[in-house]
């Protein structure tokens, strides 16, 4: 491995210090580096094939966001820590000259992430949107309780009163759904996670599905009949205002997000030091 595109982050790397360190050490070994702000990232193509991955600097925010970006390509990511706590992004900024190094010579591991699908049916059209880490479908506005039907394989299940609801993967189960109460899984499985955020009931706990399962969550009407205004957010980058009627069906992608492993540490452990830095 070579040629690498450099996602930059100007936030967490402000005066481009740490990324002219990462340039220079690609090419002092003989390697190329395309360096891309990861604000503009649809600016290339990544189907071009100029670089062998990207290397994604700042924080799990900014991984997320490439792995939207870059779906349609097949480049896999490898994310670079320049924020606090970074599950995805696994290099800390100390060690990226012994990183670069090991991809420099072939040694890693590629993972296939599955992908999340939204497609959200409203007012008789169709929007699909892809999310790696979960889609939470909340409440936006002022403080209230919003209520949504939950159908699984066209069979309703459940009606949530909660502040929302989140569909999560394996890679996005320590984010959002950590934080909500719902459980930490192995990322390279195969599932879909539904937890309730802050339900209005104390018997409510997350749900864990079939990666071959289809999640239909329905906005119906509110209290006293009144019309709700809810948000579909995808991977936190994007947001899709819904109403009542709407519905938006979660399935998992055709398409998945390639990830670059360098740490021969097991995800318990990784995962214990994670949680120890908290």
């Amino acid at each position: 491995m070579k040629n690498f595109y450099l996602i930059t982050n100007e936030v967490k790397d402000p005066q481009g210090v740490i990324t002219a360190r990462i340039v220079d050490y690609i090419e002092k070994h003989g390697g190329r580096a395309i360096c891309v702000n990861h604000e503009r990232q649809v600016s290339f193509d990544c189907k071009k094939k100029e670089a062998d991955c990207a290397l994604v600097l700042g924080g799990d925010g900014t991984l997320l966001r490439a792995a939207r970006n870059m779906m349609d390509g097949e480049l896999p990511l490898l994310g670079i820590n320049l924020g606090t706590l970074g599950y995805l992004a696994e290099v800390e900024s100390a060690a990226v000259e012994e990183a670069l190094d090991r991809l420099l010579a072939d040694e890693f591991v590629r993972e296939e992430r599955m992908m999340l699908s939204g497609r959200l049916y409203t007012d008789g059209r169709k929007e699909e949107q892809y999310a790696l880490n979960d889609i939470v479908i909340s409440r936006c506005g002022s403080l209230q309780i919003v209520n949504v039907r939950i159908c699984v394989n066209g069979l309703f299940l459940k009606g949530y009163c909660a502040d929302g609801v989140i569909v999560a993967t394996p890679t996005g189960s320590t984010g959002y759904n950590l934080s909500a109460g719902g459980p930490i899984v192995e990322p390279s499985a195969n599932l879909l996670l539904l937890t309730p955020i802050c339900p209005h009931t104390l018997n409510t706990r997350s749900i864990v599905f079939s990666p071959e399962d289809e999640i239909s969550v329905e906005i119906p009407l509110g209290k006293d009949g009144r019309e709700q205004t809810v948000e579909a957010n995808f991977d936190g980058s994007h947001k899709v205002s819904m109403r009542t009627g709407d519905r938006l069906v979660i399935r998992r992608a055709d398409k998945t997000t390639g990830i670059l492993r360098l740490n021969t540490e097991s995800f318990l452990t990784v995962l214990h030091k994670k949680m120890s830095d908290v």
